[in-house]
C-alpha cells in the first residue's frame, strides 16, 4: 500500500478562499472585488496627480518669472501628499483581504463523547446523528468577563464556535470576532484584519475629501483666468469638476462607513452583533470604556493565525458519518437491531452479541421490522431493546491548532496574551460497546 503524498494544507483546504504565492496570500472567492475597488481608488488619485504634474509643467514652462514667483495651490506638496494618502490607502486594502482574518480551523471529526455526556445546558435543542452514537447539546454556556454567554455547535466545521464567532457562508470558515464580510475587498472582516480594515476605508475617507478640496481651490484660483467666473473656470478645469463630483459621491458612502465603525469601535461591537440588536437589552460583556476599547484594537498585538497553511499534511480519507434522520438518540437504531437481532456485525466494529440472544427466534420481530419499513413510518420500533453502555476510550491527543470549546470553558478575555481559550483535539473517539 503506498503512503498519501503530502500536500499543503491550503492545497486541502476545505473552505472557498482562494490562495496565492504558495499560500501566503488568502483572499475570499470574491477576490475579483478587489481589482474593483483598486480601480475605484487608484483612478482618481492618478488623475488628481497627473493634473498636478501639468500645472506645474505649465508654470515652469510658460509663465513668466514674475507669475511664477507667486505660490498656487496644485503644487508639489500637494502632489507628495495625496501620493502619499492614495499609496497608503492602496496598501491597507492590500492587508485587508490577503490575510487570515481569523480562520477557526475546523476540526476532522465531532467533539469527543466526554464533552457531549458531561456537559450541562439548558438548552433542550440537541444535534443528533453528526456523528455515530454521539448527542451534543446545539449550545453551550461560557464565561466571559464574569457574564454568562452562549455559544453555538457549527455543523460544518464540527465545533462549538468560540465567543463572537460566526459562520460566513460565503468563505465557509468560522472567523473569530466576526463582523461581516465585506464585498468591496473580497474577504471577511475578523479579529486578524479588523484594523486594516478600519484604516482602509479612514484613509479613504481621508483621501476623498483631499481631492475634494484641492480641486475646489484649483477652480476658485483659475477664476482669473476666467473673467472671474465660476462657471467658465469649472468648465475650463473640466478634470477638477469631474473629480468634485467623483469624491463627492464617494465621500457619503466611505464617510458613513467610517462614522458607523468608530462608534462599534468605541463600544467594542461587531457589525454582526449590532445589526442583530444583541446588546440592546443585556449589557454587553466586551465593553470596557472607549479608551480601552480602541486600545484593544490599536494597542495589542494581532494575534498570530490559527493556520499554517504552508504547512506539510497528509490528507486523510473522509469519514462518513450517519445523516441526523437516521440516528434518533444516543444510540443509533441500526446499531440497536444489529445487537439485538444477533446479525452479524462489521468485521472491523466491537460490537459482540449477547449469548442470551444468540440462540433466540427473531422470525416475528424480523418480519415487523419489515411491514414497518414498507409502510415508512416516521418512528422506527424496536421491541425488545436492551440497554447498551457505552465506555469511551480517553485516547485524546492534544493540539494548540483546535478551537473546540470544552464544558465549564471559562473566558477571560477575546485579546491574545489576556487569557486563551481553551482548545481539543479534532481525533475521533472509539466507542466500545459491552
Amino acid at each position: 500500500m503506498t503512503t498519501p503524498k503530502p500536500k499543503r494544507l491550503y492545497q486541502v483546504w476545505k473552505g472557498s478562499n482562494r490562495f496565492f504565492c504558495g499560500g501566503r496570500l488568502i483572499f475570499g472567492p470574491d477576490v475579483a472585488s478587489l481589482f474593483l475597488s483598486t480601480l475605484l481608488i487608484a483612478g482618481p488619485s492618478l488623475t488628481f496627480c497627473c493634473q498636478v504634474i501639468d500645472k506645474i509643467y505649465k508654470r515652469e514652462m510658460h509663465e513668466t518669472r514674475q507669475s511664477h514667483d507667486r505660490s498656487h495651490i496644485l503644487g508639489f506638496p500637494a502632489l507628495i501628499v495625496g501620493l502619499i494618502i492614495a499609496i497608503s490607502d492602496l496598501l491597507f486594502l492590500l492587508l485587508t483581504s490577503g490575510r487570515d482574518p481569523g480562520i477557526v480551523p475546523r476540526n476532522a471529526r465531532p467533539p469527543e463523547s466526554d464533552e457531549a455526556f458531561d456537559v450541562t445546558t439548558p438548552s433542550m435543542e440537541w444535534i443528533n446523528g453528526t456523528a455515530p452514537n454521539l448527542k451534543l447539546p446545539r449550545t453551550k454556556d461560557v464565561e466571559v468577563n464574569d457574564f454568562v454567554v452562549k455559544v453555538k455547535y457549527c455543523d460544518t466545521c464540527k465545533l462549538y464556535r468560540p465567543p463572537r464567532a460566526s459562520h460566513c457562508s460565503i468563505c465557509n470558515n468560522c472567523v473569530q470576532k466576526f463582523d461581516h464580510h465585506c464585498p468591496w475587498v473580497g474577504q471577511c472582516i475578523g479579529l486578524r484584519n479588523y484594523p486594516f480594515f478600519f484604516l482602509f476605508i479612514s484613509s479613504s475617507t481621508v483621501l476623498c475629501m483631499y481631492v475634494f478640496t484641492f480641486s475646489w481651490l484649483n477652480v476658485l484660483e483659475e477664476m482669473e483666468n476666467y473673467g472671474n467666473s465660476l462657471w467658465k473656470s469649472m468648465k475650463g478645469e473640466l478634470l477638477s469638476l469631474v473629480l468634485i463630483v467623483y469624491t463627492f459621491i464617494a465621500v457619503w458612502f466611505v464617510g458613513g462607513l467610517t462614522v458607523f465603525h468608530i462608534y462599534l469601535m468605541s463600544t467594542n461591537q461587531t457589525t454582526y452583533e449590532n445589526f442583530r440588536y444583541r446588546y440592546d437589552k443585556k449589557e454587553n460583556p466586551y465593553n470596557k470604556g472607549i479608551m480601552r476599547n480602541v486600545g484593544d484594537v490599536y494597542c495589542s498585538k494581532i494575534p498570530p493565525s490559527l493556520n499554517k497553511f504552508r504547512s506539510w499534511v497528509i490528507a486523510e480519507e473522509v469519514q462518513e458519518y450517519i445523516a441526523p434522520s437516521q440516528c434518533l438518540g444516543v444510540i443509533c437504531s441500526k446499531d440497536k437491531v444489529d445487537i439485538e437481532m444477533g446479525i452479524k456485525p462489521d468485521p472491523g466494529s466491537n460490537v459482540s452479541i449477547p449469548n442470551i440472544l444468540q440462540n433466540l427466534d427473531y422470525s416475528a420481530i424480523d418480519d415487523n421490522l419489515k411491514l414497518n419499513e414498507r409502510q415508512n413510518d416516521d418512528e422506527e420500533v424496536v421491541p425488545f431493546a436492551f440497554p447498551v453502555i457505552q465506555e469511551p476510550i480517553v485516547n485524546i491527543r492534544r493540539d494548540s491548532n483546535q478551537c473546540c470549546i470544552v464544558p465549564d470553558a471559562r473566558v477571560i478575555d477575546e485579546n491574545a496574551g489576556k487569557g486563551h481559550f481553551p482548545q481539543q483535539n479534532s481525533h475521533p473517539l472509539h466507542i466500545l460497546r459491552k
